[in-house]
């Protein structure tokens, strides 16, 4: 019995020591997530209006026969996949699910793919599977800055405009809030304008020096942010996925750690009954 309360203590620390580290992981990356959701909410109408304006230039004309808009593959078409994880773990279904999605969409192709990994965890699980990447970035850490996108979509355009690949498109997380997040799947090259843009029309806006002038600065520039709204997107839902998983394994270690003090609190009292019952037996037995 004193062995059994011994182990019972011993689960008891081992469980204590982990609820530490994980309330202290759920605190880390609640706070790196109160930033990387602010730039995401920053991000997004900056891209949704360069969209718009990207529209208006190929509906006004602009653009026919821009590299990045559109282009008819000379040979069998290719298409590359962008996939974008985390570099560590512990962060719930966040890695798995982008990760299945990339499978998928992989396997579903009658084109030959080009694999291309950002973050150590979706690089890892392709390679077990013999499926080599032809590009990849790891350990990119936490701050997701424009000049690193731009130094990514520049080799991602190189490989669109040398013929190598003929489409380019991501597979990321999109960020809906803290707890809940969505992999998505969407094309970077070549560069779609806005849907519905043609609505607007554009007698009244001016472009100088000239709409193709405009367009040409703009497609590459659109395509960054594309990027770069990709990577803030991906950061902020692998800090919410981290911050919700450990937040549960906390809750879960306390509701483990009342368990286990209540098994230690019974063998405690069956050992003191026990003993009890030993010391009145053998006062009976020395009256007797």
């Amino acid at each position: 019995m004193a062995e059994n309360k011994k182990a019972v203590l011993r689960r008891i620390k081992a469980v204590k020591s982990t609820q530490q580290i994980t309330k202290a992981m759920k605190m880390v990356d609640a706070a790196k997530l109160r930033r990387a959701q602010e730039k995401v909410l920053a991000a997004r109408p900056y891209a949704r209006e360069l969209a718009k304006t990207l529209g208006r230039l190929v509906a006004a004309g602009a653009g026919a026969n821009h590299p990045l808009l559109a282009r008819q593959p000379e040979g069998a078409p290719t298409v590359a996949y962008v996939v974008i994880t985390a570099d560590r773990g512990l962060a719930g279904s966040f890695n798995i699910n982008v990760i299945r999605k990339a499978h998928q969409a992989i396997q579903a192709e009658s084109r030959p793919v080009k694999l291309i990994c950002i973050g150590r965890k979706g690089r890892d699980y392709f390679v077990k599977r013999k499926i080599q990447p032809v590009m990849e970035w790891v350990g990119l850490g936490d701050n997701m800055t424009f000049a690193l996108a731009r130094s990514i979509v520049t080799k991602l355009v190189d490989l669109y405009l040398n013929g190598e690949v003929d489409e380019v498109r991501l597979v990321y997380t999109e960020f809906i809030n803290a707890v809940s997040q969505r992999p998505v799947e969407a094309q970077l090259l070549p560069v779609q304008p806005a849907k519905g843009a043609e609505a607007h029309g554009q007698a009244e806006y001016i472009y100088e020096p000239s709409p193709e002038e405009v367009l040409n600065t703009l497609v590459p520039r659109f395509a960054e942010t594309i990027f770069y709204q990709a990577l803030l997107e991906s950061k902020a839902s692998e800090h919410g996925a981290r911050m919700t998983a450990m937040g549960n394994a906390t809750d879960n270690a306390e509701e483990m750690i009342a368990k286990l003090t209540l098994a230690y609190n019974r063998a405690r009292q069956a050992a003191i009954t026990r003993e009890i019952s030993e010391i009145v037996g053998g006062a009976n037995a020395l009256k007797g």
